[in-house]
């Protein structure tokens, strides 16, 4: 992180990179905590941020400003897969009534589009921006198993984070469950993330039929929701959007 503060942009971006899901606002003292930057530097970089509209100022300290998600709806491509896979996502919530999710690669993770729930939906720590690790969501098997192969052999060879006392943390067994999701279309998580939660996952291939340019999952409690009921529905959304994207690429 060191040669990334030497810059202006970089001091910036560890400064709104400092917040996470869980954070509402962070005081001047938590953020030079975080960052590493002097309390003096802090202010000013801070300051501009604020003139910029990425930053809010308010009682307490700073918090992530509105500019930021005008910027992030301009990103082209995930703006267009959201656009196109709107209305597949909101027929399988509609058929299935569960929380369903669009996620992406991104760097070695999920990365979550969107996500719709109504009242019965799933406590699931997934918001749209959020990271996941790819081995233990479905949404990340189902991408993973499309993924470069130097990405598979890198996320096979470890270490695998046990995020649950579910976690599949052997690389055979991983291995095993990717080959599973090339046969069958579907990728499963049985409490792999988040204790209490399960899903079944669908990717959608891109033009050449071999990449998946998303995922589409289906998550609901223990107890209630049988992941197996549910790979029909979300395997066709999938390979709708699929075709769909593929036929916009053209």
């Amino acid at each position: 992180m060191t040669g990334d503060l030497d810059t202006v942009l970089g001091k910036a971006v560890a400064i709104l990179r400092s917040f996470t899901a869980d954070d509402t606002v962070l005081s001047l003292a938590e953020l030079v905590r975080r960052t590493g930057l002097p309390k003096g530097t802090l202010h000013r970089v801070a300051g501009d941020l604020v003139a910029h509209r990425l930053l809010d100022r308010s009682t307490g300290g700073y918090r992530l400003s509105g500019g930021l998600f005008e910027l992030g709806m301009l990103a082209a491509a995930e703006r267009t897969l959201l656009e196109l896979a709107m209305p597949f996502l909101q027929d399988l919530y509609e058929r299935t009534h569960e929380t369903v999710h669009l996620g992406v690669l991104d760097d070695g993770a999920v990365v979550y589009i969107a996500k719709i729930g109504g009242h019965r939906q799933a406590r699931a720590p997934s918001r749209p921006g959020g990271r996941m690790p790819l081995h233990c969501t479905a949404i990340g098997k189902a991408l993973l198993a499309y993924a470069d192969p130097d990405l598979q052999r890198r996320v096979l060879a470890g270490p695998l984070e046990r995020r649950t006392p579910y976690t599949v943390v052997a690389p055979g067994l991983l291995r095993s469950q990717l080959d599973g999701v090339l046969e069958n279309g579907v990728a499963f998580e049985r409490e792999e993330s988040t204790l209490g939660l399960l899903c079944v996952s669908s990717p959608a291939l891109g033009v050449d039929g071999q990449t998946a340019v998303a995922a589409i999952s289906v998550t609901g409690p223990v107890g209630r929701f049988r992941p197996e009921a549910h790979t029909s529905a979300v395997r066709t959304a999938a390979q709708a959007l699929g075709s769909v994207v593929a036929r916009r690429l053209r």
